[in-house]
């Protein structure tokens, strides 16, 4: 091998070692700031941006109800596990969701509806409790850090909620649902043996990632999961404001005029 050979072959080796790409770097996870109680900081105004609201599956559009993707991460289908039985019901509740849902009723949305319908909802922590609070129809939410079991034979619209923090994760397992909450607006639904196990985990500085398991024997085949990001509002002068609800009354049917009869 000649010098120009060596020298040229000596540049091919310089050059690969200039362009070697570097190492993989594995992405630290984030870590939420702390509270003064030493806590995850979850305090804010946070919304949903998507369009669970109408529905939790994949759906298209329709009267009331913009199109979007599913929100279910289990089961892999995306689709709620229905009982047979149980699809009679959804179905009717859709045809009449105009009168029958709970939410045009000015009631309370339930839980999870609250987290994800078109309001944001505020966050507010102390050792003992934490509070959440939404625009929609002055709907509010206690979450019980310390009380360890639900009460015997009660009933709520939005349940009895007791918490838990696992690691950064706010784990609230509630119970003592009420029946007359929907899911959605597309009819989706329960019974009054719904028990919601949430976690609401801070995984960017303004991003807290929901997610729901939704059990219920009477409607399900099996426990179900949804989750999705809730966004952080940075306005300067960020703030729930008053919204007071009306109730949707269907229009007025005209009465059928007599006919009359001649002698």
């Amino acid at each position: 091998m000649n010098r120009w050979a060596v020298r040229a072959f000596g540049c091919a080796l310089g050059c690969l070692a200039v362009h070697r790409p570097a190492p993989a770097q594995t992405p630290t996870p984030y870590k939420a700031p702390r509270n003064g109680y030493g806590q995850p900081d979850l305090e804010g105004i946070w919304e949903a941006r998507n369009t669970a609201a109408g529905s939790l599956e994949a759906h298209t559009a329709s009267f009331g109800i913009r199109a979007g993707r599913s929100v279910i991460v289990d089961p892999a289908d995306g689709k709620i596990p229905y009982q047979p039985s149980a699809l009679a019901k959804r179905d009717e509740n859709y045809k009449r969701r105009a009168e029958e849902d709970p939410l045009n009723k000015c009631y309370s949305p339930g839980v999870p509806r609250m987290m994800y319908i078109p309001f944001p909802v505020q966050i507010f922590q102390t050792p003992g409790y934490v509070a959440i609070t939404s625009e929609f129809a002055h709907t509010t939410r206690i979450i019980y850090m310390q009380r360890k079991t639900h009460y015997a034979d009660a009933e709520f619209w939005m349940g009895d909620s007791l918490g838990h923090w696992d690691g950064d994760t706010l784990v609230v397992d509630v119970g003592d649902l009420n029946a007359q909450t929907w899911l959605d607006k597309s009819g989706d639904y329960h019974s009054e043996a719904l028990r919601v196990v949430e976690r609401f985990t801070r995984t960017a500085a303004d991003v807290l990632t929901y997610e729901a398991t939704i059990t219920d024997p009477k409607v399900y085949t099996r426990p179900w999961t949804i989750r999705m990001p809730l966004y952080k509002d940075r306005s300067p002068d960020a703030q729930i404001f008053e919204y007071e609800c009306h109730a949707y009354l269907p229009a007025p049917q005209p009465e059928a005029k007599k006919q009359e009869v001649k002698p």
